[in-house]
């Protein structure tokens, strides 16, 4: 009789599950989150794994690859709430073999139980026993999505409260971009990921807001003497990066100063525009953004990265103060030209581009001058600049999950009102993307 095992957080979906396969005359093991999903599988070596994409503490991508790099007779069939294209792909790269939206309806699963596997990646050897699942080297995943607040609850709860942090690995080096409250949950994983192990973290900061370096006190890595943590960004300010970040720490804010945190932490002002972490090549550019604030754009063997957490379209700004300043509209509607196509040279050909669509079009009409991008004004941008794939991000606060999902159809509308290619998803937190492509660094 087969077995499988099924991993999943939600008790009613789980049982639902669990009835379809019994009744069809499988044996049936239940797991309530990763961690014992994987231990499950390695013990009990099912001939089939259903998981949720969205469990709690480990994602099941991390639960995928877990069980795919040792085990590669089961047939993995990830599950999500709602189809996202983004999902489906990062599932066949992660060592999946299905992902189906829930309900799972038996007469799809058992024609995916019948296939034959997909064999994911390379031939070692002549034997194919030796088939080993070998994962791409640059991975992104999603810890805070949210602008300005976080905003957690039932309205959010599909893609995410947090506000900005991206997580990227690169051949083994994890280099984090900003530090909204979205990293205190990046630290925890973190923390149980390394165990006892040092950590040697790279964090690049776009601006010091504090939807960006919200959650650096609550970062658990930095309460950990093992841990090394390097802190890039530019000055911003007249007393330096270093001084402002320790300053949220100060003890009529916060009980633990900066200077009293056990780990290693190294702050170090960028001066240039183009700089190395380590391997990876990384060029910058100022935003249309209040105060100081940079984009940035890493370059790996695999492809691209472009990260423009908060940025505004340069026309209405331009032309509103034009006006106020009594600057005739021609000459700032050629100088917003000017800038929006060093922008697009900045992006030209990125893989993944994450940008600022904070606000619709209507919406943006009452906060020019805020620092935020209009949805048509972004797709226009990736569009010229030929991304790949566009990411909305920096969410409203005010916006709960309907909103999104509304303004990500407008997205993709007006892609296919263009003409052109692009394909485009919400942030959302837990989301992972891998670049498997072979391009090479500049």
């Amino acid at each position: 009789m087969p077995t499988v095992l099924l991993i999943e957080d939600d008790v009613e979906s789980r049982k639902r599950m669990a009835r379809l396969f019994i009744r069809h005359g499988w044996d049936v093991i239940e797991a309530l989150e990763g961690k014992a999903g994987i231990e499950l599988a390695f013990a009990k070596r099912p001939d089939a794994i259903v998981c949720d994409l969205l469990l709690p503490k480990i994602s099941g991508l991390q639960v995928c690859r877990a069980i795919r790099e040792k085990l590669d007779l089961a047939r993995i069939i990830i599950m999500a709430g709602r189809r996202y294209n983004i999902d489906r792909e990062a599932v066949l790269e992660a060592g999946g073999d299905d992902y189906f939206v829930k309900p799972l309806k038996w007469e799809k699963l058992a024609a995916a139980l019948k296939r034959p596997r997909r064999r994911p990646g390379k031939l070692v050897g002549r034997d194919s026993r030796s088939l080993k699942f070998h994962p791409p080297s640059t991975r992104i995943k999603f810890w805070g999505v949210r602008g300005s607040i976080p905003v957690p609850g039932p309205r959010t709860i599909g893609y995410g409260g947090n506000t900005t942090c991206v997580e990227v690995r690169i051949n083994g080096d994890i280099i984090i971009l900003d530090a909204g409250s979205g990293i205190r949950e990046l630290g925890l994983s973190l923390n149980e990921e390394f165990g006892t192990a040092p950590m040697n973290l790279t964090l690049l900061l776009t601006h010091t807001h504090w939807d960006h370096i919200q959650g650096l006190p609550f970062f658990l890595p930095a309460y950990q003497a093992k841990n090394t943590i390097n802190v890039f960004g530019y000055q911003g300010a007249r007393d330096g990066l270093a001084t402002i970040l320790a300053a949220q720490m100060e003890l009529p804010f916060f009980p633990v100063s900066w200077k009293n945190l056990p780990g290693t932490i190294k702050v170090r002002e960028l001066k240039k525009m183009e700089f190395s972490l380590g391997k990876v090549r990384v060029h910058s550019r100022f935003l249309n953004h209040p105060g100081v604030c940079a984009g940035y754009r890493l370059f790996t063997r695999e492809g691209s990265i472009a990260f423009l957490p908060d940025n505004e379209p340069f026309e209405p700004l331009k032309l509103k103060l034009a006006e106020r300043d009594g600057v005739h509209a021609d000459r700032a509607r050629a100088q917003a030209v000017v800038q929006r196509s060093k922008l697009v040279e900045f992006l030209k050909d990125t893989d993944v581009l994450i940008l600022d669509a904070q606000y619709t079009d209507e919406k943006y009409q009452e906060h020019i001058g805020w620092g935020h991008g209009a949805l048509s004004r972004v797709v226009s941008l990736a569009l010229e600049a030929r991304a790949k794939k566009l990411f909305l991000f920096h969410h409203d606060p005010a916006h709960d999950d309907r909103q999104i999902d509304e303004m990500l159809e407008r997205a993709r509308l007006l892609v296919v009102e263009s003409g052109r290619t692009l394909e485009v998803e919400a942030a959302r937190e837990g989301a992972e993307i891998w670049l498997s492509g072979s391009v090479p660094a500049r």
